[in-house]
């Protein structure tokens, strides 16, 4: 009740209003024990979580998802909707569950009947909802990008560690046979000793130029912008308003985000970094040469060619230039891997011809060989949110915990530093700072808007 009546109270300090959080008992949503069961609320309703995250997540029994939260009052009732009628079909019942809706997602960490949350929220809205829920007590599903930036990256992980909740990082590529099998084949010497590393990673477009247009009364535009700076609405900026699997325009402003070196970056770094044994580490260096946009309202960048530099000798290239996957090359061959057809989101990249395969090698008999019981075996499992449901029951570290999370999502602000400064940089992965370059380190945090940002957080 203490916590309740805290988070209530912070709320209202924040919004001038005074919430009685509603619980709803365990019991409600089936005949097993509420022990058997996991209550989940989800954070922010909008493409991936319609496509992805929830359905992957109520595929499976052992979870209930009660609630929804988003600051745009239709997609709260959209959200509600769709979850009512994926139970209603999958049970037979269309009164099997009465899913409840909320404006602040702070309501939903401040009911004790719900044991996890989902946050599949723009990517500034990322760290400070995970670092309350994991306060709350709450077990936590994040989409990538972990975080916005290095510090609240890092607070993040520490909050996490230190309250012992599960947090599944949002990097399923783990969970693709085809990411594991070309990782083991690489750890285990299979095209001998691993130096270069190259990843194919596309930019983005220049936007267009925009005027601002009235705010939605269905969408809470300052809780929107969050700890970011106050900016006019213009529908370009935020999401479609009538349509729920467009891709927004936010995935293109450096505002909330870094663009495709941390959209789709953060899975390629992590998948890497699985192969390339720094999972807990990162580069010493990073160099870039990219372009960004002169014109118009998305400015994240283009194309781009960015060097890092490992302390255990390998070097990884990153470029739109290369097909889109990961390619290990060894002193004695290759593999190459990407996810062949599957998309998570009807606007993901999609392969072309060239890269079709979604697992190849310089030589084929090094996809058949077989890890002996004595080599390296890597984290298997078959499904993200079916793993992070399971380590919620067994309380073990999922495949994706939030330090490798942190870790992977580092190498791609750590380039995108570089990208903005147009130079070399040396950094520190124990340390995580930037080597004698001042500039560089103010760019490790960005100033957050009051009342909202982690540095607002009470720990």
């Amino acid at each position: 009740m203490k916590r309740r009546k805290f988070i209530s109270n912070s709320i209202a300090a924040a919004t001038g209003v005074v919430i009685m959080p509603t619980i709803v008992p365990s019991t409600v949503f089936g005949k097993n024990a509420p022990s058997e069961r996991i209550n989940i609320g989800q954070i922010g309703f909008g493409r991936i979580a319609m496509t992805h995250d929830l359905p992957e997540t109520m595929d499976y029994d052992v979870s209930r998802v009660v609630a929804v939260a988003d600051v745009d009052t239709v997609r709260a009732a959209k959200g509600k909707q769709f979850i009512e009628d994926f139970y209603s079909k999958k049970t037979g019942n269309k009164n099997y569950i009465n899913v409840k809706t909320y404006g602040d997602y702070r309501e939903i960490l401040a009911d004790s009947s719900i044991d996890a949350v989902i946050i599949s929220t723009p990517d500034h809205w990322h760290a400070q909802p995970a670092i309350e829920a994991a306060i709350a007590g709450k077990d936590i599903y994040v989409q990538k990008p972990t975080s916005l930036t290095i510090k609240e990256g890092r607070l993040l992980s520490d909050v996490v560690q230190r309250k012992k909740v599960i947090l599944q990082v949002g990097t399923q590529q783990r969970a693709m046979s085809q990411f594991r099998i070309a990782a083991e084949l690489v750890r285990n010497g299979r095209i001998g000793k691993l130096h270069t590393v190259k990843i194919g990673l596309p930019g983005d477009p220049a936007g267009p130029e925009t005027t601002e247009m009235p705010i939605p009364k269905n969408l809470n535009y300052q809780a929107w912008l969050g700890s970011t700076p106050e900016v006019y609405y213009t529908e370009t900026r935020v999401h479609p308003q009538n349509s729920m699997t467009d891709r927004p325009g936010w995935l293109r402003c450096e505002q909330f985000g870094a663009g495709m070196i941390t959209g789709w970056g953060q899975h390629h770094f992590d998948s890497a970094a699985w192969g390339m044994d720094t999972e807990l580490t990162g580069p010493i260096s990073v160099q870039t040469i990219a372009e960004f946009p002169k014109l118009g309202m998305w400015d994240v960048h283009g194309d781009f060619m960015a060097k890092a530099e490992y302390e255990n000798g390998i070097t990884m290239y990153t470029s739109g230039g290369y097909p889109n996957g990961i390619r290990y090359e060894g002193t004695e061959g290759w593999i190459f891997v990407t996810r062949g057809s599957y998309t998570a989101s009807p606007t993901d990249p999609v392969v072309s011809g060239r890269n079709s395969k979604a697992l190849d090698a310089s030589d084929p008999k090094i996809l058949t060989s077989v890890i002996k019981e004595n080599e390296i075996h890597l984290y298997k499992i078959d499904n993200q949110h079916g793993n992070w449901l399971d380590c919620i029951k067994s309380r073990k570290e999922p495949v994706s915990p939030v330090e490798i999370g942190h870790r992977a999502c580092t190498v791609c602000l750590v380039t995108h530093i570089s990208m903005k400064l147009e130079r070399k940089l040396t950094w520190n992965p124990e340390k995580e700072v930037f080597v004698n370059d001042n500039e560089a380190n103010a760019m490790l945090s960005r100033a957050q808007r009051a009342p909202y940002g982690t540095d607002y957080i009470k720990l």
